[in-house]
């Protein structure tokens, strides 16, 4: 078995210092992050893995992307049903086709970069501090707590919120073309869905659209709940590569059975046996 790699070879420590709290640079470096959330809700760590790593990241996930579970279906912005009492034009009664791939977290064993990341025990308190969470834990579910997310030529994700506040995730390959991030920060809140900007937004209306370009080992975090999103399609013949970081609230925290199976095509014991304490988080 391959020696486990040291995640302090990995992440670029010299642009951000995340194993020294007690560093400046550390604190510096936490309210840059803390103020683009506040802004908008997304922060990206532009080179967060450093340069020498990235085809060794890539060579990962290209090893591993076989092992991705695929499923396909019709969503609205909201992962909800039909609401026929609703008018025609109503976002929620607006669907779309998804196609999501994951490879499961039990491919990224001791000897992946991902997963030397994630456990790095300065990793979990940094992205903690950054969102400025009170309950913050590894998740526990030995199938999704480290993913990545694949999007062949062709796929992207429609508009929609996230059920979860946050997402971590790392870019690792992109597409010969398209796969942009798009967002529309703070377009509901918790009082007020604002049904008729999403509308628009879904009608083609770009006025408050920001796009980013996520390059190879660009780590982002992103407070999606609020802010409808989407990755346009991809195109050329390279499939996409995003890893996922996944924490949760609460401690022992793994998925639903049904939204497990979904997902990742099957269920491990540990799903029967903690199905009153789950997240039906979604993934993105």
């Amino acid at each position: 078995m391959a020696a486990s790699p040291d995640a302090g070879t990995i992440i670029n420590l010299a642009r951000y210092p995340i194993d020294q709290p007690d560093h400046p640079a550390f604190e510096a470096c936490l309210a840059a992050i803390r103020a683009e959330l506040g802004d908008d809700g997304c922060a990206v760590l532009k080179g967060f893995v450093r340069p020498e790593c990235l085809a060794d990241l890539e060579a990962e996930a290209e090893r591993t992307a076989p092992f991705a579970h695929r499923n396909f279906n019709r969503t609205n912005a909201y992962f909800g049903r039909d609401d026929e009492s609703l008018p025609a034009h109503h976002p929620k009664r607006r669907f779309y086709e998804r196609s999501n791939a994951f490879v499961p977290a039990d491919n990224f064993g001791p000897d992946s970069m991902l997963r030397s990341i994630y456990e790095a025990p300065y990793f979990a308190p940094f992205i903690q501090a950054a969102l400025q969470e009170e309950h913050f834990f590894r998740y526990d579910d030995p199938l999704a707590d480290v993913i990545i997310n694949v999007v062949e030529p062709g796929g992207g994700f429609p508009w929609h919120f996230d059920t979860n506040n946050y997402t971590v995730t790392l870019s690792i390959r992109n597409g010969d073309a398209g796969g942009l991030f798009r967002y529309c920060p703070n377009l509901r809140t918790p009082t007020d869905e604002n049904y008729d900007s999403v509308r628009a937004v879904l009608d083609g209306d770009t006025a408050g659209v920001h796009t980013l370009a996520l390059e190879p080992g660009d780590l982002q975090i992103f407070k999606g709940r609020y802010a409808l999103h989407n990755v346009s399609p991809v195109q050329g013949n390279r499939a996409r590569y995003v890893g996922i970081f996944s924490f949760a609230e609460i401690p022992g925290m793994v998925g639903s059975v049904e939204r497990t199976r979904q997902l990742y095509g099957r269920v491990l014991p540990i799903h029967e046996e903690r199905a009153g304490l789950r997240s039906d988080a979604l993934v993105d």
